[in-house]
């Protein structure tokens, strides 16, 4: 089972191209799964009962969505086995998932954006930098793993776009606002001063990355989070900011603009058009709230 499993991994890690934090996540739950069963089971041996019974083992510890996430991953694996021919029939046929209401996203008013965009100050040696990686994130709605591994050479200064390689490892080109160039002209100065102090200390230097830390090397995606959030609470925000919540903002402020639903999915980089609907509802959500506080007649509604 386990041979099965690395031949899978290394499947979606180097024909589909999938990051290694999602190739981390399928092999954690599949291992989870393998301990499950009987030791020995071989994967062309596992049945319906069998997974049944691990949906079970599951009730109580995890969320639904948890326990949906591991049939997914379970049902991505044996696919790929039928395909292969490693193995026949199905151990997910009749399998039904627990039913999960889709979560509405967590986004930030236009108010709030512009004062989480201005929270970088003269307190913050990297505040040229943190600001040009916030208009960045809320110029293209990039997630923070897309945006942390973007290179210098990725941004087009003269046509005001960006390729971006998401997941799948498909790439897309976005264009970027004009406050976001201007921040990141601010900033060059100090990512060339940086890789020249890392070069001083005989360190190689990641001439490639557009974000660097403090020691010329790559951001990581959790000191992304880290000092995003940090700003949200300086700015005076009440619910915790994420890099995915400007990502949010992004898709729901076009589409309060009167963007399409196409074109934005475009922008997000979605396989599916139904994921970027969930905006939708942000959307309707937003209108019904001004109308009830804008119409002499809005309240009579509810």
């Amino acid at each position: 089972m386990e041979k099965s499993i690395e031949l899978f991994i290394r499947y979606l890690s180097v024909e589909r191209g999938y990051s290694v934090h999602t190739v981390a996540g399928y092999r954690r739950d599949l291992l989870e799964f393998t301990s499950f069963l009987a030791e020995g089971t071989a994967a062309r041996q596992v049945s319906s009962t069998d997974v049944r019974g691990f949906v079970v083992s599951l009730h109580g510890k995890n969320s639904g969505a948890t326990v949906g996430r591991k049939l997914s991953a379970l049902r991505s694996f044996f696919r790929y086995l039928q395909r292969h021919k490693l193995m026949t029939g199905d151990p997910l046929a009749g399998v039904v998932g627990p039913r999960v209401g889709r979560s509405i996203p967590v986004f930030l008013t236009v108010d709030e954006t512009f004062a989480l965009l201005e929270a970088p100050d003269e307190r913050d040696t990297f505040k040229l930098r943190d600001r040009a990686l916030l208009e960045l994130l809320y110029s293209t709605g990039m997630r923070v793993s897309e945006l942390v591994s973007r290179d210098f050479a990725d941004l087009d200064f003269e046509e005001e776009v960006l390729r971006v390689r998401g997941k799948g490892n498909k790439e897309r080109i976005v264009p970027v606002g004009r406050p976001a160039v201007e921040a990141l002209n601010k900033y060059l100065p100090q990512r060339r001063q940086l890789l020249e102090q890392r070069a001083a200390r005989g360190k190689k230097a990641d001439t490639d990355a557009l974000f660097l830390n403090n020691r010329g090397s790559r951001l990581t995606t959790r000191s992304v989070e880290r000092f995003v959030r940090a700003y949200g609470e300086r700015a005076g925000i009440t619910q915790i900011v994420t890099p995915h919540a400007l990502r949010h903002s992004f898709a729901t402020h076009l589409l309060e603009m009167g963007a399409d639903l196409r074109s934005v999915q475009e922008l997000l980089g979605h396989a599916s058009l139904s994921t970027t609907q969930r905006y939708t509802h942000l959307t309707l959500d937003h209108l019904s709230d001004v109308y009830d506080k804008a119409h002499p007649l809005g309240d009579d509604r509810k």
